[in-house]
């Protein structure tokens, strides 16, 4: 009796999918442009001396970089609206790359704010696709979580990678810092390359269609909750090195270490925020607000206190999981514009890097000392917290209006 051999599919397999392997892929892009995003803040008492300026002045090498992420965020969502999302994850990641390698070599303060923009501009994008690359993969109450794991990339750096390029910048020079977030990038690429899915965008979408969020108010307001409110904490982390060098008058060796606190805060606010965001995720956002302008107020009061100032530094750092409750809120009134509209959260994080760290330099030029970026971050927080209060009432009369209808 012959055996029956089972016909051979005239279609390819497909690969099998891993979740948990995809996920980590990409997170370390998030690690890679975490680490280049927040070690250049700590990295700015020694470029600044390097360089010869200031480092009020050196603070917007720190604008620079969130500018291109605010203006390539939208354009490269709109340019590369038909593109596989694995392709474009790869192609961001290696201009990327590109940028902070040649910001290492840098020879002048305005060469370092060409390249640190052009190093921006494919932030946004890459979270922006690589969020919605995630939500894709698991259910979609697990969104947020699948989310926040991503952007656990963008917090561990803040834990490990910060202080690690931090010490790199003390001890061989802060040009080998841009020189590791490079490195890091480029393995990103390496793991998007072999464990990403591949993917065909829909045949309907358009730079027309994507543009349809910016119609939106509630986008808007979302945005709003972003640009302002997350002002707060990089108008305290942005100088946190210099403060404690000249109010603290700790060693330089300690704040690679408390720098490590605030990325610790930060994971365990993204993680408990992603947790009750797929709860309750309106609520969590305006708690995080409020949360944030509580603690913002404290710094000022303690920055003379290393114990004191590594608590409160800590709890500001909490406040950083706000970033992942507001990518979802986009991907619930965005429409069918999900590419720009998730790429549009971290234009608004970006214009808060900008923000935060410009009002703090102006309170420090004016006499307030270091200190006062405490206060200027505490009513950015409470500024993101009057959006928040606008998309409530909003909801609320499209709630009536709806039992008004039915009635």
């Amino acid at each position: 009796m012959s055996q029956l051999l089972p016909l051979a599919s005239s279609e390819p397999q497909r690969p099998v999918v891993r979740p948990n392997i995809v996920l980590f892929a990409l997170a370390m892009g998030g690690f890679a442009i975490g680490t280049t995003e927040f070690a250049s803040m700590s990295l700015v008492p020694y470029f600044s001396h390097d360089l010869q300026i200031d480092e009020p002045t050196a603070g917007h090498v720190i604008s620079a970089y969130a500018l291109g992420v605010v203006i390539g965020a939208p354009l490269i969502a709109l340019l590369a609206a038909r593109f596989p999302r694995r392709q474009l994850l790869l192609a961001l990641m290696a201009v990327f790359a590109l940028g902070n390698f040649l910001t290492a070599l840098s020879p002048s303060y305005s060469w370092m704010l060409s390249l640190r923009f052009l190093s921006g501009l494919p932030h946004g994008a890459y979270f922006g696709v690589a969020a919605l690359v995630a939500a894709s993969l698991v259910p979609f109450r697990q969104r947020t979580q699948a989310v926040a794991r991503t952007m656990l990339g963008l917090t561990v750096a803040t834990i490990i990678g910060v202080p690690l390029a931090n010490w790199i910048g003390q001890t061989i020079g802060w040009r080998f810092g841009f020189i590791l977030v490079s490195l890091l990038a480029l393995i990103t690429v390496m793991l998007v390359w072999q464990f990403a899915p591949q993917d065909r965008p829909k045949s309907t979408t358009s730079p027309l269609q994507e543009l349809s969020a910016l119609k939106r108010k509630q986008v808007w307001i979302t945005l709003g909750m972003g640009a302002i409110g997350f002002g707060g904490l990089f108008a305290v982390y942005t100088y946190a090195a210099s403060t404690m060098l000249n109010i603290t008058h700790v060693s330089p060796h300690l704040i690679p270490v408390v720098l490590g606190i605030f990325g610790l805060g930060m994971t365990c606010g993204t993680l408990w925020a992603a947790w009750a965001a797929d709860r309750r995720l309106m609520l969590t956002a305006g708690g995080l607000l409020l949360w944030s302008a509580v603690w913002l107020a404290f710094y000022p009061l303690v920055t003379r206190n290393i114990w004191a100032l590594s608590i409160v530094i800590f709890m500001i750092g909490t406040g950083g999981g706000l970033g992942t409750v507001l990518q979802t809120r986009l991907m619930d009134v965005a429409g069918d514009a999900q590419t720009l509209a998730a790429a549009l959260n971290h234009s608004a994080f970006n214009f808060a890097n900008a923000l935060g760290p410009f009002l703090g330099g102006l309170a420090i030029h004016a006499g307030y000392g270091f200190p006062s970026t405490g206060w200027v971050g505490c009513g950015l927080a409470l500024g993101g917290f009057i959006f928040w209060c606008f998309a409530m009432r909003d909801e609320v009369r499209e709630k009536r209006a709806v039992v008004k209808s039915q009635a």
